[in-house]
């Protein structure tokens, strides 16, 4: 019984172990393994337009999302944009915690200066070669705080080494990219060995951009043999112009797919693969020791080539090869070095080679001699100094294999042993739709995948999902619904798009590679600036966003569609609360309020600066800008009310402004046969004050009740001197008389307009005065609709 219960206490410990590793194992399989990727395409550089890049990046995006990627990209990025960017991604790796996979991949154009590489901004201006460090961006400020994160897989992809096109002076940039070392977990690749540089293609594509697509679709295949053959692979296609290089420090196994099991067989086992890579090359025929060499890419493989096949057609290519890659070893271990012996070693190797401007730059920097002198300690290299025919391929500043100079023969094919032939549906390749937006990379029609091709099941879905849940179906879109002909993924099903996504545009908004956050916010402010445009360029665009039109300087008022200014046309301004209002806003004259409700029209238009004068408001009631002016008196109306239009106001004139203010500031008199009065402007701001701060002094009109014809005013030089002449019919002289003082008569009824109304912008309500009565002041009499005058 004892030893009954002992065994039954030692299951049930047994079994609560059991379901905690198994809850351990689950909770880690549903956290997964997250793949991140950041994508860059520039192809807009000002000096010299690139055509694939930009294709390139949204081909190479587009096939990490369906390899499980969170992929953020863009194109065309300046250095600001392009930093900002890259520190949001790391933010978004340093989250995604120990278990993360990171791809990095630049196309575009790319520099080495002084023994570290740059890739250039489309904003770099790169005159000579001390601008590189300011204008581009160093790849080693990459790749360095990626290294220290901890994640499982780094890879970096510079597909970058392009003919270039900046600091063209005597003093040359090193062709291509600098050989490195890549930091521990990472795998760096370059689309053309170091010191060479690829031919550029016609589009829609690169040959490197579509090798590497073809091959992470391939199932099953490893992260090297991804490369390996991508490598083959653009040789092949390129005739031997263009040579990839890779160097990899991954020691985890990785793969971008899983291979079903009911995937067809291979042509070439996994055993037979690992017989040609161990096989010695000179047990190869030529044609296939070449190909051989060349996937291999090792120091070690090229010579055995030479030694084996010295006189073969493909013996120059694998010197060329050789050369370029003898040149980056010495390059990168006198880079290192860093010393004045160092650069002296690599001038007495490759006095004319690739570097060795950069050699005399760096001696500059040590004050040291620039020629080698007689006796220095000489560098002990890993690798023996050129042979004398290598040397003829390293003699300038960047090699290319495709130089007619050298008159290479073309590689031979490659074998099926070494690399499979190209699936049909990924031969031609159709360009891609223009991109939806700023920054947006292009959006490439996708080909689907294999059926017996699925991503690993335990990755983490990745957020913009709709590529991922249909690598084997078209992205061509049919009304709504992304095409389901060839579903038999492991279970993946089509996704359906929103209701508005028709067209090719929908399959474009719906599998468009996401802007990262950076960019986001200023893909925002550049739309609104220049919507469904591209980002405009410093200087551009003088019409700030927003911003008001400017007035027509020439046209009249009354010409200015949509501009017409309040009271032209002999129109009475409108009244808000019994104020006239101009442009929306009473007038802040508070002091004023007498006259306002007045109305005068004074002929038309009679502001130059598109401001109407409002029954002298504007200088003549003693609250102009340019001093106190005289008191103007009131004109009594006629049973109480007072003259609001010309025919009960003499002293409205129905005049026309023509011509400009006098340059003095000061308007002149006013010439006629009798004195007229005019609502004339000052100084630009319609104000009727001279320049000493007081108001000119106006003079009666006759008034035979017709108050004022038709006056004309124009302008007339005079000993180049303007004047301002009225021009009209004579009136009639009124006889002068002498009013003599009489009793103060009752004030006028108050109109309801005097009283101050609530206003609703005011915090505190305004409390109706009583109305009180005018100050004491001389009536005027004995004119017309004008009382008689007692003596």
């Amino acid at each position: 019984m004892i030893v009954m219960r002992t065994v039954l206490k030692f299951l049930a410990f047994f079994l609560a172990l059991s379901i905690l590793a198994f809850g351990s194992t689950t909770g880690a399989l549903a956290q997964g393994e997250k793949r991140l990727a950041f994508v860059i395409g520039n192809a807009a550089y000002p000096a010299s337009a690139l055509t694939t890049p930009a294709n390139d990046a949204g081909l190479i995006a587009q096939t990490l999302q369906a390899a499980g990627f969170d992929v953020v990209g863009a194109r065309d990025v300046d250095q600001e944009s392009l930093r900002g960017a890259y520190r949001d991604f790391l933010a978004k790796v340093t989250a995604a915690g120990p278990d993360a996979v990171v791809f990095v991949y630049l196309a575009g154009q790319g520099l080495q200066f002084e023994g570290e590489n740059y890739f250039a901004p489309v904003d770099a201006e790169i005159a000579n070669a001390a601008d590189v460090p300011m204008a581009a961006v160093r790849v080693s400020d990459l790749t360095k705080p990626l290294a220290a994160l901890p994640t499982k897989v780094n890879i970096v992809v510079l597909d970058a080494a392009r003919p270039n096109s900046f600091a063209k002076s005597n003093q040359p940039l090193a062709g291509g990219l600098a050989l490195v070392d890549p930091d521990p977990n990472m795998l760096i690749a370059f689309n053309a060995a170091p010191g060479t540089v690829a031919p550029e293609g016609k589009g829609p594509y690169g040959a490197y951009a579509q090798a590497l697509a073809e091959m992470i679709r391939d199932g099953g295949l490893q992260l090297g043999d991804v490369f390996d053959r991508t490598r083959l692979r653009v040789n092949e296609v390129t005739d031997g112009a263009e040579v990839p290089w890779n160097a990899s420090k991954i020691t985890d196994p990785f793969v971008f797919f899983d291979r079903g099991p009911d995937a067809p067989a291979p042509q070439v086992s996994a055993a037979e693969v690992r017989t040609n890579r161990t096989k010695e090359i000179r047990d190869f025929d030529a044609h296939d020791a070449y190909i051989a060499a060349l996937d291999r890419d090792t120091m070690r493989g090229y010579e055995d080539f030479i030694v084996a096949y010295p006189h073969d057609p493909m013996a120059k290519r694998v010197r060329a090869i050789l050369a370029a890659r003898r040149e980056a070893i010495t390059w990168r271990q006198t880079w290192l070095r860093d010393t004045p012996e160092a650069y002296w070693s690599y001038l007495d190797r490759y006095p004319h080679g690739p570097h060795a401007w950069d050699a005399r730059r760096r001696l500059e920097h040590f004050d040291a001699a620039l020629e080698p002198p007689q006796n220095f300690a000489v560098y002990d290299y890993d690798v023996p100094p050129p042979p004398p025919e290598e040397i003829v391929y390293v003699d300038r500043p960047v090699l290319y294999f495709d130089d007619p100079e050298f008159d290479f023969d073309p590689p031979p094919p490659v074998a099926v042993i070494f690399l499979p032939p190209r699936p049909r549906d990924f031969i031609e390749l159709p360009p891609p739709p223009p991109p939806v937006g700023i920054f947006v990379l292009p959006t490439p029609v996708f080909v689907p995948v294999p059926t017996w091709v699925n991503p690993p099941h335990d990755i983490f879905p990745p957020p913009n999902d709709v590529i991922f849940n249909n690598i084997h179906n078209t992205t061509i879109i049919n009304n709504t619904t992304i095409n389901e002909t060839n579903n038999q993924g492991g279970g993946l099903t089509g996704q359906k798009l929103t209701a508005g996504a028709v067209g090719l545009g929908a399959a474009a908004l719906a599998t468009k590679v996401a802007l990262p956050a950076f960019l986001q916010k200023k893909e925002t402010v550049l739309s609104k600036q220049n919507p469904g445009g591209l980002p405009l360029k410093p200087g551009q665009g003088g019409q700030q966003p927003g911003g008001a039109r400017p007035l027509s300087k020439t046209l009249p008022a009354d010409k200015l569609t949509g501009h017409a200014l309040p009271g032209a046309d002999g129109k009475t301004l409108p009244l808000v609360n019994g104020k006239p209002v101009l442009n929306g806003q009473n007038l802040p004259n508070n002091k004023s309020r007498k006259l306002l409700n007045k109305q005068v029209t004074a002929g038309g238009n009679a502001a130059v600066t598109g401001n109407p004068v409002v029954n002298g408001q504007n200088g003549t009631n003693g609250q102009g800008q340019n001093g106190t002016g005289k008191k103007l008196r009131k004109i009594p109306g006629v049973n109480g009310t007072p003259a609001a239009n010309r025919a009960n106001n003499p002293s409205a004139l129905n005049s026309q402004n023509s011509g400009q203010n006098p340059p003095n500031g000061k308007f002149r008199k006013l010439h006629n046969q009798g004195s007229g009065q005019t609502n004339a402007q000052a100084n630009g701001q319609g104000n009727g004050l001279k320049g000493d701060g007081k108001a000119p002094k106006f003079h009666k009109l006759p008034a035979n009740g017709n108050s004022g014809g038709n006056v004309q005013q124009k302008f007339k030089v005079n000993n180049g001197n303007p004047q301002l002449k009225v021009q009209g019919q004579p009136r009639p002289q009124r006889p002068e008389f002498h009013a003599q003082p009489r009793q103060q008569v009752q004030p006028r009824p108050q109109r309801p307009e005097f009283h101050a109304q609530p206003k609703q912008q005011v915090q505190r309500q305004a409390q109706p005065r009583p109305p009180q009565p005018p100050a004491a002041r001389k009536p005027s009499c004995g004119h017309p609709s004008e009382p008689a005058c007692k003596k």
